[in-house]
């Protein structure tokens, strides 16, 4: 596809050669050639390199000197064309982008300071507000200059607003705006509203031009310039309650767009529509025989913009760059950055009110809603791009939100019987723990435990079967029901978070999970059961150990010490019988001084470890400091596999026979203070199936073991299990959680948007290593 600029002949008319100055490679290259072309028709080729103009050269660019100079320059002056004749290929890696925005700084210095004076800023946008009047008609009628030129004008006015918001407080950028030719310095009447009627502007651009090849970019740029006007909030430690841009988008002008604008940025999420061919919003030959190439070359003057390209052969998208959408994800993170403003002091988030209300296409039932905001969506189409899309941060915060705040979309999505396609990529997510950054984990467990307060949800897992999931490495699962997956996937998250991040409201999250599922386990796969049980013996164990430690920190068993220094994260399995044997007398011993008093005892202990230390400000070893946190563990973990037994025991005799399997360990607890309640029923299971194992003789075979169990499923008595309350944790949010989600937005806005740098010494809301 060609790519560039047009050098017309002053003499041109229809039908006579043009050249055509090219962007692109000869002979393995980089380059620029010059065409002559006539209707379209290549005649002759040669090489002509010096042609090009740099990003570093930018700042000496004549057109753009004369734009931040001390000359005014009218609305109507022939220089706006000949500025806005430009072509190139966007950025494609953070080195480029760096260059321009350097080249933008120098621009922009030169501006502020004579702008207060010339006015050229407010001419400027004045010149593309002129020409986005009739941006319509031109993408319905393919005229390709009028949307080239005023997507060229929007894209120099984006690059001039992200360096001035970085650099100036926005009542200042405000004055930039209302600063005229006539009377420098003052407030004209028709200028007042200047910016919002460029944000106004920019809504009705994505809301109301046509999505077509020739009109992507300016539909990108726009998308991006919104975001470029909110992105002030980078540069405040502090979450911005009210800021100008909030002020004008919450009301006034582009209040009535709200719900459109959703909508909008919602499609161009599902659709992921990729980016056109180069070139194909200027060059693009026409059924009549080329005669667009005349028309667009009229128009276009010569000069240093004659060639404007960001690199030549190294700027190549790479495959994986060629497959993405920047219009989709320019549109998402836009749409995460509004839903996640703060509410005025009079009016909550319009924005967020849209994304709460909204309904699906096929819902038939016509009911008012007391919201202005709602609209239609499909949401079919919005589902299979969740499921597809959740390898990003950012779908997977969309995601959390819908389901979070929109109750039609999660009763839509709690009722697909394809729920594995969006629960697979969510468990992937959590499996990978170590390659993710922490909010994204956080994010998909939240998506977890929202999904497992649903009973249905938690019944339906167990029915789904699954085959070959070839990304769980631990032990290859050739099938597997959709419920234990999650269970395994889960517990791995807990156990990685307890040995390396130990996040107390990650595991606190993970737990709650399982308990909102375990009333509802259904033929656990013997892994997973094994896992249950294996993980518990775990922290048992764990906990004996740190026990001996704090109440004799001289003098600890040495075989302990010996074992738990060699675990591993499935060390439970390297525990030998003669540890077994003096785990039973040792915590029998511990647990009897616990139970006279357990929390004056603990206190105790830990007074006198303290003051074992060489000074009374020393903190406190890990271990002691993780007592509490491993005593949480247990009882949660007692409390899941007592929900299990006792509601669900004849359908899962795999985590019978796994609880038979470790009964030593678990018999020891039985008089532990904080435990005696729930180890009653866990007791009494395993004395009941222990005597039936007994009765059948020795040297039992494990599906003869299995039989036996499934057998005395069927004849122990119910009523001998005590009733618990049923486990059911629900997610809420915390006071204040734009405190930790606008940081989280603008940070994956600063990572993932399309073709926007920010100097990182200047970004104040977030540290570079958050998340």
């Amino acid at each position: 596809m060609v790519r560039g600029s047009y050098e017309p002949d002053p003499e041109v008319g229809p039908g006579v050669a043009l050249t055509v100055v090219v962007a692109g490679t000869t002979g393995g290259g980089g380059g620029f050639s010059s065409v002559t072309l006539t209707l379209g028709k290549c005649t002759s080729n040669k090489k002509m390199g010096a042609n090009s103009s740099s990003i570093s050269e930018l700042p000496e660019n004549e057109y753009l000197k004369k734009l931040s100079g001390r000359e005014a320059i009218s609305e109507n002056d022939p220089f706006w064309n000949q500025l806005l004749s430009f072509s190139f290929n966007n950025p494609t890696n953070s080195a480029e982008l760096k260059l321009l925005e350097e080249a933008a700084i120098s621009v922009c210095k030169s501006l502020v300071e004579n702008n207060p004076r010339t006015g050229n800023l407010a001419a400027l946008i004045k010149v593309f507000l002129s020409r986005t009047k009739e941006l319509k008609i031109s993408a319905e009628c393919q005229n390709h200059l009028f949307i080239w030129q005023a997507h060229n004008a929007l894209f120099i006015i984006c690059c001039l607003l992200k360096v001035l918001i970085c650099q100036m407080s926005e009542e200042e950028l405000q004055l930039h705006f209302t600063y005229e030719e006539k009377i420098p310095g003052s407030y004209g009447s028709e200028c007042e509203d200047l910016m919002e009627e460029l944000l106004c502007c920019l809504i009705q651009l994505i809301v109301e031009i046509p999505l077509l090849d020739i009109t992507y970019s300016i539909s990108l740029e726009a998308v991006t310039t919104l975001v470029v006007f909110l992105s002030c909030q980078l540069f405040h430690k502090e979450i911005l309650r009210e800021s100008i841009a909030h002020k004008y988008l919450m009301r006034g002008r582009c209040l009535p767009y709200t719900s459109r604008l959703v909508k909008t940025l919602l499609y161009n999420f599902i659709r992921q529509e990729r980016s056109p061919p180069a070139g194909t919003h200027v060059f693009q030959s026409e059924s009549d025989g080329g005669g667009i190439l005349y028309g667009i070359a009229s128009g276009v003057a010569t000069g240093l913009w004659t060639v404007f390209t960001l690199g030549g052969v190294g700027s190549k998208r790479t495959p994986q760059q060629e497959e993405s959408s920047p219009l989709a994800n320019q549109s998402l993170l836009l749409l995460l950055v509004l839903v996640n403003l703060t509410d005025a002091p009079d009016t909550p988030n319009p924005y967020r009110q849209a994304i709460m209300s909204f309904k699906n296409t096929q819902d038939s039932t016509v009911l008012p809603s007391p919201n202005p905001y709602t609209f239609q969506i499909n949401f079919n189409s919005l589902y299979t791009t969740l499921c597809e899309q959740q390898n990003s941060d950012q779908a997977t915060l969309l995601l959390y939100t819908l389901l979070h705040q929109n109750t039609n979309v999660r009763t839509y999505m709690l009722a697909r019987t394809d729920m594995e396609n969006l629960v697979l990529p969510i468990l992937e997510i959590l499996y990978h723990v170590e390659e993710r950054n922490s909010h994204h984990v956080y994010m998909a467990l939240i998506i977890l435990l929202i999904l497992t307060e649903d009973d249905g949800f938690n019944r339906s897992i167990h029915e789904v079967i699954l085959k070959n999931i070839t990304w769980y490495a631990e032990r290859v699962l050739t099938e597997i029901s959709l419920g234990s997956l999650l269970i395994l996937v889960v517990i791995r998250t807990i156990q990685y978070n307890m040995t390396r991040t130990r996040d107390k409201y990650l595991h606190t999250n993970c737990l709650a999970a399982l308990a909102n599922m375990s009333a509802q386990f259904r033929s656990l796969h013997q892994y997973a059961a094994q896992r249950i049980i294996s993980y518990t013996c775990r922290h048992l164990r764990r906990y004996v150990y740190v026990l001996d430690k704090l109440y004799f920190p001289h003098s600890h068993c040495s075989t302990l010490q010996h074992c738990f220094s060699t675990l591993s994260d499935n060390g439970e399995e390297l525990l030998s019988l003669t540890c077994s044997h003096i785990l039973r007398s040792y915590a029998s011993s511990l647990f009897s001084l616990l139970s006279k008093k357990h929390n004056k005892v603990l206190e105790q202990a830990t007074q006198s470890l303290r003051s074992s230390l060489a000074s009374d400000d020393s903190p406190l070893p890990d271990y002691a400091q993780d007592l509490n946190v491993i005593e949480e563990v247990i009882r949660m973990m007692l409390e899941i596999i007592n929900s299990c037994l006792t509601n669900s025991l004849h359908h899962n005799p795999n985590l019978v026979y796994a609880l038979l399997y470790k009964r030593d360990l678990f018999e020891q607890f039985r008089t532990h203070p904080s435990f005696q309640d729930i180890m009653q029923n866990i007791d009494l299971v395993i004395s009941f199936f222990s005597s039936r194992i007994e009765q059948a003789g020795a040297e039992l075979s494990v599906e003869r073991v299995l039989e036996i169990i499934k057998q005395g499923a069927v004849a122990l008595p119910k009523d001998r299990l005590r009733k618990f309350p049923e486990l059911k944790f629900k997610y809420v949010e915390e006071e204040q959680p734009e405190e930790f989600f606008i940081p989280y937005v603008w940070s994956l806005v600063y990572n993932s948007a399309v073709a926007l740098y920010w100097n990182p010494q200047d970004i104040q809301l977030f540290t570079m290593d958050s998340g």
